[in-house]
């Protein structure tokens, strides 16, 4: 298997400043990026700088834009991998595909976003030849996270944080929780979405209790409905 096909490594345009966080979240984001700023003087002080993050919480709710503004706002690369496309049927296989990949990010001084991240710890429960094969995958990306240069971000992101073993939770100084927006959250987010857009087609019934992802999506199709009801009547 190619590595580089694993591996996506397209750079999309995302500013911080256009994700809708609540509070507490862009505080501990806006922390992270000024340790980077300022890690060579904590470093002097013998203070690490955190480059293991995880995200976690509902799907639709900013968790891989939020690892893409990170990178862009650091001025580093990303290599994004889904680990749902990496498990093999030989888990050796897949161990060696991790590493390689690992060590990519390291010589590329990337930030390294690790989608789907449960699926390593859900491929667990089959029978006891599988438990067995898929805790020493467990120990592999354990053991590449503890000896992770300071100089790669490790940002990794799950919608089921429950089943993820304990012991690769540990490992991450910075966790993180993805919650559904609030009903206000979401009347800011429709505003930001249709603000270009005429008077006349800003105005629909508005969705809640819904992630970003699924309220973009509604807001769209509202508008694009109406717009083209505009235009047939021309």
């Amino acid at each position: 298997m190619n590595i580089s096909d694993l591996i996506i490594t397209k750079n999309e345009q995302t500013e911080l400043a256009n994700i809708f966080l609540n509070q507490e979240n862009n505080a501990s984001i806006q922390q992270l990026i000024k340790e980077y700023t300022y890690s060579e003087e904590l470093l002097q002080y013998g203070l690490p700088v955190n480059n293991k993050i995880l995200l976690h919480g509902s799907s639709g709710c900013g968790k891989t834009t939020t690892a893409k503004a990170i990178a862009q706002t650091l001025g580093k690369s990303i290599l994004t991998l889904n680990l749902s496309t990496i498990v093999c049927s030989r888990i050796g296989e897949t161990s060696q595909n991790i590493k390689q990949i690992f060590d990519k990010a390291a010589r590329e001084k990337a930030v390294l976003f690790l989608d789907e991240f449960d699926q390593i710890a859900k491929a667990r429960g089959n029978d006891d030849k599988d438990v067995g094969e898929m805790r020493r995958l467990v120990n592999t990306l354990i053991q590449l996270i503890d000896y992770l240069p300071q100089t790669v971000l490790l940002i990794a992101a799950t919608n089921h944080v429950s089943i993820i073993d304990k012991a690769l939770l540990r490992r991450f100084q910075l966790q993180i929780s993805y919650d559904l927006p609030s009903q206000l959250e979401l009347d800011k987010y429709y505003d930001k979405l249709v603000e270009k857009f005429p008077a006349d087609i800003k105005l629909f019934q508005r969705k809640y209790e819904i992630s970003y992802a699924e309220a973009r999506d509604h807001a769209f199709t509202q508008v694009k409905a109406s717009l083209i009801a505009k235009l047939e009547k021309q």
